[in-house]
């Protein structure tokens, strides 16, 4: 689901899936702005138009669900 997402008003849980080693820089700094700090680490944030934009820049590295 981490690919081509839209806004909207929906909750979104995104987890880190993969490492950072031997990732290009704005995609390291994706990761730390969506708060995600290790591989495993799970953030909820809504999904406007800046978060569905950093994790369309980034869905090889992270998984996102939609929270309940």
């Amino acid at each position: 689901m981490a690919k081509n997402l839209t806004p909207s008003d929906a909750q979104l849980e995104i987890t880190q899936i993969k490492g950072v080693v031997g990732a290009k820089q704005n995609q390291r700094e994706t990761l730390r702005s969506l708060g995600l700090k290790r591989i495993g680490h799970t953030v909820v944030r809504t999904a406007d138009a800046v978060t569905v934009g950093m994790i369309n820049t980034v869905p090889h590295l992270v998984n996102v669900e939609e929270a309940k």
